[in-house]
């Protein structure tokens, strides 16, 4: 049986679920129990949000967990999102059969300050969002028969200055967002009451002659009034269970006590190594025993035998071998869920990772569900997790003691995970540094930056020496480096855009280089880097900041060529595995962060087969065109056959060549250039089939086949008789997808016989530097941002020549240069000044057909407001001079158009 497919199974993953291998049936009075908490708990919001205009009303509603309260609120057109008090509670019932066990509340998480209530009696309180924990409540409950207890966690996602993270590109959904559980556990059991582990460290070390080592390092609590006297035993199994090794020590145990303790299991001869390639895992099950043999408590834990090392010159080696890292960081939201995502969605993210060819996942910017890194282990993905210290930090003493408990929880909580090679602790965190305007002070603020970053260094190591440190910077290389930031940890992360936020894509090569020499003693890796790759977006002539799939296609090109062509750099990481909520980000699609390779319900782009072609070691090859069955053609002036035109069809393949077939019939064979062909296909409204074969060292090695529905924008409306309807993205050279699945074609201008505006000047930002069309401000009343941030500014026409008949023309506007307070972008790593001008302009136009009034007077920005829809439809007809022009005419300021549709009603008529 396949190791991957046998991992997963032995963790419930594939349809079964995985059941201890005990010697004792378990029940609930022998060992440990865990029952699910997550059903029907009461939830309401305690009290209004300041952070809102909107008054949040008090209601309850009964919840499930996995829960947050910003599914709805982030994805709206009103700024900020709700970040309260709120109070979740439930009803327990005592059962006789617990009365001599100890009931442990297991709560996942809650974002981001927690309080525990039993029966109206404060128990704990716990800070940060991110990290599970304990609760021991059996003192505070009513343990007669039946006896109804009430229990309440009150939790807030308010901001804090003390608690990280302060500020981020992500959205800080707050809730009970994993699940809760009760452990039935005996009076003697593992615990960890302070930092929410098992309360069992398992650290399995091999070294470059095989010889394996396991060292148990726990701690138990006797909660009995008396002395115990008991046997720890743990044992060691193959993948197919079979006995490996078992050492037993025995103990005793002081009344009402945490005790400590390690055994050693020495002299493993020769295991199975655990690899990306053969991820095998070992099982370790250790149990307590009381002096009569009845067991008390068990732990079961996944082990994997690998070492590992990084080189500053010649990157990373594992198991001896070297091994160029790639993959993907991960936001754990989702779309309609946020981050209440079940585990079966979370596992689902990490099989795409790896089967995209992947091996290295960053856990990014906050320690994520254990299902995640279970899923590591077994799909042999290694991976690092930091804590969410992001863009900045509070100079207290109170932030810094929250960090460290955030860091030990991160480490003790998630230690047993062979996956794991690295923890982080820091991430872009000069991105915003306090004090511009007072030099000598911000001086100091870098100094205490410093300082937080060298305890916690220390803390990490002390924690663990097994594993590398790592802090993940910016582009700004000289104020890291001055300030001594890049000295203090083991490995240097670098999160580098050019090509996005500035510069060209080909100054990536030069970064990185340049930040070698001038740090050669320090590992490095690539932690960031991406594009925003909008899905509805296309262009043939794409651009910087344009949004396109096609741009992003050729920046994942040039960045994943010089990550792995330089021996130097140990890995490079995607920036991101799937498109994420940004609650405060707006652009193409409002409050989603787009650079993902996978759409935020997980659908993948043209980018993610990219990486397929590039990372997979077996024959690959995908017929690209994002979520393609309907696809578009464009025809030119001199296209002799009507209701035709050109596509360039993305063919993504590691092969030698690859053959084409349309509808049977051969086009012939090409090679790949960075692993991707773009073929210029001629392609006729309606269905075809495409075939690629792949042929490596001639044999055919993989084939895709798909069905095209094809879609012509018509250049001649006169002559192409089957067109319906023509949609039109004004002032934009970019192909957009609607929510309707309808295609929106680049604007052109007039030509004779053909249809376009006279006049008019591109909407462009003011002062960005940029390349991109029109804003990126989000579009209040509508999904379709794109239609309405590009648009024709003065004007004078837009002419259609058409065969005579009935039509249905829409026009759509937005005011563009209307007042707008968004603050300039946190992520923005330029960091230029914002000059969005702020006054809005009361532009008044008519619009006319043939002498017509259509509407007189339009004033969009009174009409709708700023950065609002407007439409308008009109019903025409065309005589016999066969064309269709609106008149835009100016009364005060200049006119302007976002969109335009062109709609047929009947059949032509003759006047």
């Amino acid at each position: 049986m396949n190791i991957i497919f046998k991992q997963l199974i032995s963790l419930g993953y594939i349809a079964c679920l995985f059941f201890s291998s005990s010697v004792h049936a378990q029940t609930v009075l022998d060992g440990r129990v865990s029952v699910d908490f997550s059903s029907n708990w009461k939830f309401r919001k305690e009290e209004s949000s300041t952070d809102r205009i909107v008054k949040q009303k008090q209601r309850e509603e009964i919840v499930d967990l996995p829960h947050t309260w910003n599914i709805a609120d982030v994805m709206d057109d009103t700024p900020g999102y709700y970040r309260g008090a709120t109070q979740y509670h439930n009803i327990l019932y005592w059962k006789t059969a617990w009365q001599t066990k100890r009931i442990v509340l297991h709560v996942g998480t809650a974002n981001q300050e927690a309080t525990v209530f039993v029966n109206g009696k404060q128990v704990k309180a716990h800070i940060g969002g991110y990290t599970a924990f304990n609760v021991d409540i059996t003192d505070y409950l009513n343990r007669r028969v039946n006896g109804k207890n009430t229990i309440v966690i009150q939790v807030t996602n308010r901001f804090n200055q003390d608690i990280a993270p302060l500020s981020g590109d992500f959205t800080f959904f707050g809730g009970i967002y994993r699940k809760v559980s009760l452990l039935l556990l005996d009076q003697i059991h593992f615990a960890d009451p302070i930092y929410g582990s098992s309360g069992l460290r398992v650290n399995a070390t091999i070294d470059s002659s095989e010889n394996a080592t396991i060292n148990l390092d726990g701690a138990i609590q006797n909660a009995s009034a008396s002395q115990q006297a008991i046997v720890i035993e743990t044992i060691l199994m193959d993948a197919d269970g079979v006995a490996v090794k078992k050492v037993q020590q025995k103990e005793n145990l002081k009344p009402h006590s945490q005790h400590n303790f390690q055994l050693n299991m020495a002299e493993i001869e020769h295991p199975r190594l655990w690899s990306p390639d053969l991820p095998y895992l070992y099982r370790l099950t250790t149990r307590i025993y009381d002096s009569n043999g009845r067991q008390l408590d068990h732990l079961d834990n996944s082990v994997g035998f690998r070492w590992f090392s990084f080189h500053p010159e010649k990157g990373f080696f594992l198991n001896g071998e070297p091994l160029k890292l790639v993959g993907a960081s991960r936001h754990q939201d989702f779309k309609g869920m946020g981050n209440a995502v079940p585990d079966s969605l979370q596992i689902q993210d990490l099989v795409k990772l790896k089967a995209m060819g992947g091996n290295f996942l960053r856990v990014a910017h906050y320690p994520q569900d254990p299902a995640v890194l279970k899923t590591c282990d077994s799909l042999g993905l290694l991976a690092s997790v930091e804590i969410p210290l992001v863009n900045e930090i509070t100079e207290s003493s109170t932030f810094a003691a929250n960090s460290f408990q955030m860091q030990k929880e991160m480490i003790r909580q998630y230690f047993n995970h062979p996956s794991i090679i690295i923890w982080g602790y820091m991430n872009e965190i000069f991105l915003r540094p306090h004090f511009p305007k007072d030099k000598e002070r911000q001086e100091q603020y870098f100094k205490s930056v410093l300082s937080l970053a060298e305890k916690l260094e220390t803390l990490t190591r002390t924690e663990d020496s097994t594993r590398y440190t790592m802090i993940a910077n910016h582009g700004n290389f000289d104020l890291y480096h001055r300030t001594g930031l890049t000295k203090v940890p083991m490995l240097v992360g670098w999160n580098l855009y050019p090509g996005w936020y500035g510069g060209k894509i080909a100054d990536f090569g030069k970064q990185l280089e340049h930040i070698h020499q001038q740090l050669p003693e320090k590992p490095l890796l690539v932690t960031e880097y991406g594009a925003d790759a909008d899905y509805r977006i296309h262009s043939d002539k794409p651009v910087r900041f344009d949004k396109s799939i096609e741009y992003a296609i050729r920046y994942h090109q040039g960045y994943l060529n010089d990550i792995l062509q330089k021996a130097f750099v140990a890995g490079g990481v995607a920036w991101n595995l799937s498109d994420f909520n940004s609650e405060t980000r707006e652009e193409s699609m409002p409050h989603i962060n787009t650079k993902g390779l996978l759409t935020w319900d997980r659908k993948a782009k043209d980018s993610y087969f990219l990486y397929q072609a590039y990372l997979k070691k077996a024959p690959f090859v995908k017929i690209g065109g994002t979520f393609g069955k309907k696809w578009a053609v464009r025809t030119a002036p001199d296209r002799a056959l009507i209701g035709s035109g050109w596509l360039k069809l993305p063919i993504f393949s590691n092969a030698d060549s690859v053959e084409l077939l349309l509808d049977g019939m051969s086009l012939g064979v090409s090679n790949p250039v960075d692993r991707m062909i773009l073929w210029p296909v001629n392609l006729s409204r309606g269905l075809h089939t495409v075939k690629a074969q792949a042929f490596h060292n001639g044999k055919l090695s993989s084939v895709d086949e798909m069905v095209m529905d094809c879609e012509v924008l018509p250049y001649d409306l006169k002559k192409d008789k089957d067109w319906q309807e023509l949609r039109i993205n004004v002032g934009d050279n970019r192909e957009y997808i609607d929510s309707m699945e309808n295609r929106w074609f680049p604007d052109q201008p007039y030509e004779r016989g053909s249809w376009g505006y006279l006049k008019g000047e591109k909407y462009r930002l003011k002062n960005t530097g940029r390349e991109n069309l029109g804003t990126d401000v989000n579009i209040r009343g509508t999904g379709d941002d794109p239609l309405f941030q590009t648009q024709l500014q003065g004007l004078e026409s837009y002419r259609f020549d058409l065969p005579n008949g009935n039509y249905e023309v829409e026009l759509f506007f937005a005011e563009l240069d209307g007042p707008n307070d968004k603050e300039n972008l946190l992520y923005d790593l330029e960091q230029r000044e914002k000059k969005q001008e702020k006054k809005g302009i009361d532009r008044v136009f008519d619009i006319r057909i043939e002498g017509h009034a259509l509407a007189a007077d339009l004033n969009v920005l009174r009409e709708a407001g700023a950065f609002r829809v407007l439409r308008r439809i009109f019903p025409v007809k065309v005589h016999d001079d066969g064309n269709l022009v609106i008149s835009f005419i100016p009364k005060k300021g200049e006119p302007i158009l976002n969109a335009i549709r062109l709609k047929k009603i009947n059949q032509s008529v003759n006047p």
